[in-house]
């Protein structure tokens, strides 16, 4: 018996496409920095292992404005995309905002963690925290700018034209016996 309601299979399944390509995009996005980020460098000199809290930054802001700028929005930039990409791959929309931010943030530092760390084996790569702070402001920056007013959206549900403004149940002819 087929059941008739409000819907639900339409939007369980926008949901899991939504969902599924969130979880393709976040694959594509990790592959993208993987190779950007671990692939060997063939460098005549390597620099050592910035451990100090703020020296790399320091030290761009030394190059210029337009290099200092460049540098940091690479930081930034580089792991930005894990903060709508992980909510949209989780899927929910009635999750607290709060919560949300605090799960995507804490994935997004253990991503950048992950990648200093694997780094350490790469010929021409050095471990770098300002990397790491930069990284996971880029993840939490993202989030908030984009995820909560996606979310009111997506709650809200598709928005109705005019001209198709629904009509009704449709009427029904009842039954007339014709044969005895």
């Amino acid at each position: 018996m087929q059941r008739h309601g409000s819907g639900g299979s339409a939007a369980n399944g926008f949901r899991i496409g939504f969902r599924a390509a969130g979880l393709v995009l976040l694959l594509a996005h990790m592959v993208l920095v993987g190779w950007l980020t671990l692939r060997p460098l063939d460098v005549m000199w390597v620099n050592a292992d910035n451990l100090e809290l703020f020296a790399g930054i320091k030290a761009d802001l030394a190059l210029g404005p337009a290099e200092a700028a460049r540098r940091i929005g690479e930081g930034l930039l580089l792991l930005a995309p894990l903060g709508v990409l992980l909510p949209v791959a989780g899927g929910r929309l009635d999750v607290s905002p709060w919560a949300s931010l605090a799960r995507t943030v804490a994935a997004g530092a253990l991503v950048s963690l992950a990648i200093e760390l694997l780094q350490t084996v790469v010929p021409g790569r050095v471990v770098d925290v300002d990397a790491l702070l930069l990284n996971t402001a880029g993840v939490a920056l993202t989030h908030l700018a984009v995820v909560p007013a996606a979310r009111a959206r997506l709650r809200r549900g598709p928005v109705v034209r005019r001209d198709e403004v629904p009509q009704g149940a449709t009427p029904t002819i009842p039954r007339v016996g014709i044969a005895p």
